[in-house]
């Protein structure tokens, strides 16, 4: 059976990600949910939409994301990022619909000096990571047969409800007004497109397999400075920019100085069909900019 023969639920359906699941499953029997209309936080509203739409497969990609607000906003987080995770694994249980739950690089603590596999030790150093975390547990232990998957450094063509712009256009509207950027050159990871995140998960889904934690990010590595440089260099920009460190920053959250996920499991099933970072990113300024930047 594929997934043309499946129903599919998707919480988070106007996020960045969900804006491109929505996209890959477009003609299925397809029910996206979106905030404030539902509210994963509440345990009532995961259960009626779930009645009503009954799925085969649950697509959790609702979260708060924004990484320095969550430290301040932290039980909020817990709430959306842990509780509200839990509502959507308790009732895929019940009503015998198989989960998905999108997770994050930001669950490790950034010492290893080599990709993170699925079974390498956590420890978030930030709320968000924390969060996520602990969200990843309460559905592993709702409904065993989840699918947990951690990506990396997000981007899409569709805004980010939580955030906004993504780092990719936040750089190239900063390069309209400054003269030289200081950008972070001790935080490697691996930027990660939507729509080919979102392209695995349709294949995860067709391909049904056993649940537990899978890595799906773009292949390759590179810190946030390397990756603003490349974001230059594709769009013809012109602009001094120069390394600064993580500490010299002083962002609210501290973040992992190496978040680089391995995706072995993915690759063990014949289903890592991602694409080098430079690639996706390339791809992703000839959607979104056709025309051009105009810096």
């Amino acid at each position: 059976m594929n997934a043309k023969q499946k129903s599919i639920t998707i919480f988070g359906a106007d996020g960045q990600l969900g804006v491109d699941l929505c996209a890959v499953f477009e003609g299925h029997n397809l029910e996206p949910v979106v905030y404030p209309g539902v509210d994963i936080r509440d345990r009532s509203q995961v259960g009626a939409v779930l009645d009503r739409s009954r799925p085969d497969w649950v697509i959790n990609s609702a979260a708060m994301t924004h990484v320095d607000r969550c430290e301040d906003l932290d039980l909020a987080a817990y709430q959306v990022n842990a509780v509200g995770a839990k509502h959507v694994a308790e009732k895929c249980r019940a009503s015998g619909a198989r989960l998905i739950q999108i997770s994050t690089d930001y669950v490790f603590d950034g010492k290893k000096e080599h990709p993170y596999v699925e079974d390498d030790r956590t420890g978030p150093v930030n709320v968000y990571g924390l969060t996520k975390l602990a969200g990843e547990r309460f559905v592993s232990n709702a409904a065993p047969d989840t699918i947990i998957l951690r990506t990396s450094g997000l981007y899409g063509t569709h805004p980010c409800w939580g955030k906004g712009q993504n780092f990719v256009d936040t750089m190239l509207e900063l390069a309209k007004t400054k003269e030289c950027l200081h950008i972070v050159d001790d935080e490697v990871l691996t930027p990660t497109f939507t729509e080919d995140l979102a392209v695995v998960v349709r294949s995860i889904i067709d391909k049904s397999p056993p649940g537990g934690i899978y890595h799906a990010t773009n292949a390759g590595q590179c810190s946030w400075f390397e990756f603003a440089r490349t974001v230059f260099e594709l769009s013809g920009i012109r602009i001094r920019i120069e390394k600064t460190t993580a500490a010299e920053w002083n962002a609210p959250a501290k973040r992992p100085s190496y978040s680089v996920l391995d995706n072995r499991r993915l690759q063990e099933l014949g289903l890592d069909t991602m694409p080098t970072w430079e690639s996706a990113l390339e791809r992703y300024l000839n959607k979104k900019y056709p025309r051009g930047v105009d810096a």
